[in-house]
């Protein structure tokens, strides 16, 4: 009987200096260079078959057995933030104004680790693992890309898998929730054009300011006015900016925001939504607008069937009192797209702890700890797919 725990926490030095690396390098989307040289050279060395440049940056080390079988992907992102640390480790970000502040860096360290702990235990399962690191999760998103780049063919994966970091939930805990899990979302920018001039001659301006006030309200009327209840959505406007001094009307004024829903067909629905208020509007004001709408990623859905199993993995990794099923979040996660194409689990690796900060935050770090018991789970899942 293989001893899991123990194999893992003697590779665990090794895990910790690959999470520490990578956290010194953080580089955004579609820009991953050194993170996807780094994750390719490591998955050489532990004698995988590595491809690189998929949809850019992209890598897969494809682990295959002598024997025929079914194929499981196992995804970590790689993209960092535009966030200046002040973490005060001594391994902080080398690479200035950005940091791996949404635990990139300790997925990344995951995925490796799983790959040298599965390549270690020839004849214990059949088939092909892919082990993928995947560019700009954050954004513009790079699982589309590299879906689109055959990452999922050659040979077809029946089972995709990932996690993430999540500081909501407690250190080494785990949150699996079949189903919807993440909300579809969107972003938008919107430019109100008018005529400006003098504050004390409004009849005189078209104002933008006044158009871009009844917009806002309107906006925020579709949730609570046209969307039932029981139908969690969230249009949230995050920048206005509009006008310089006090006696100025403005000749436009620029907002931009984010829209959030599980439900694909409101997902869907945004674009049509949207224009119909900002045409009424505008005609009504006598401004016009442009609109930038950039779709982003759809409703991330967990396989029931592939959630028990993690459940059952998760419980034999850390015990019935650390496994729990999570509410729904309205962030969003590009690891939707593979989802939809196969049967699959993303899953929440607690991190939580005292004082610890959110994701997207400055002073985000967690207790490395963890990432020992992800990859446990992780090889437990593969293992049960795969054995």
């Amino acid at each position: 009987m293989i001893d899991l725990k123990s194999l893992i926490s003697s590779h665990k030095e090794q895990i910790f200096e690959w999470r520490r690396d990578l956290h010194q390098i953080p580089e955004p989307g579609l820009s991953e260079k050194k993170t996807s040289a780094y994750v390719a050279d490591k998955l050489t060395l532990m004698g995988l078959e590595v491809e690189r440049g998929i949809a850019g940056t992209g890598v897969v080390g494809l682990l295959k057995t002598a024997e025929p079988g079914k194929t499981a992907m196992l995804r970590a992102d790689m993209d960092a933030l535009p966030i200046a640390e002040e973490t005060g480790l001594p391994f902080a970000s080398t690479h200035e104004g950005l940091m791996h502040a949404c635990g990139h860096d300790g997925h990344m360290a995951m995925v490796l680790g799983t790959a040298l702990i599965m390549k270690a235990l020839p004849g214990v399962f059949t088939g092909t693992v892919k082990f993928l690191f995947q560019p700009a999760e954050e954004g513009p998103g790079g699982a589309l890309p590299m879906i689109e780049a055959g990452v999922m063919e050659n040979p077809r994966v029946d089972y995709s898998l990932g996690g993430h970091l999540w500081p909501s939930l407690p250190e080494g805990s785990f949150g699996i929730r079949p189903g919807v899990m993440m909300a579809a979302m969107d972003w938008f920018h919107l430019e109100i054009i008018g005529k400006g001039g003098h504050g004390a001659m409004p009849h005189l301006c078209v104002d933008p300011i006044d158009a871009a006030v009844q917009i806002v309200s309107s906006l925020q009327r579709i949730v609570s006015r046209r969307m039932n209840p029981q139908n969690p959505t969230v249009v949230t406007i995050g920048s206005i900016k509009g006008g310089t001094t006090f006696n100025i009307i403005p000749d436009s004024v620029e907002m931009s925001g984010t829209t959030r829903t599980f439900d694909r067909g409101i997902w869907l629905s945004w674009p049509e939504r949207l224009e119909k208020i900002l045409h009424g509007i505008c005609e009504a004001t006598g401004t016009s607008y442009k609109m930038n709408f950039q779709q982003g990623y759809p409703p991330l859905i967990n396989d029931a069937g592939i959630c028990d199993v993690a459940r059952e993995c998760a419980l034999a990794a850390v015990g019935e009192d650390r496994v729990v099923e999570p509410e729904p979040t309205m962030g969003g996660e590009d690891m939707a797209y593979f989802l939809e194409r196969s049967k699959g689990c993303f899953v929440f690796v607690g991190a939580g702890r005292e004082g610890c900060a959110p994701l997207h935050n400055c002073r985000f770090d967690f207790n490395e700890e963890v990432l020992l018991t992800g990859i446990e789970v992780y090889c437990r899942m593969l293992l049960k797919l795969l054995g």
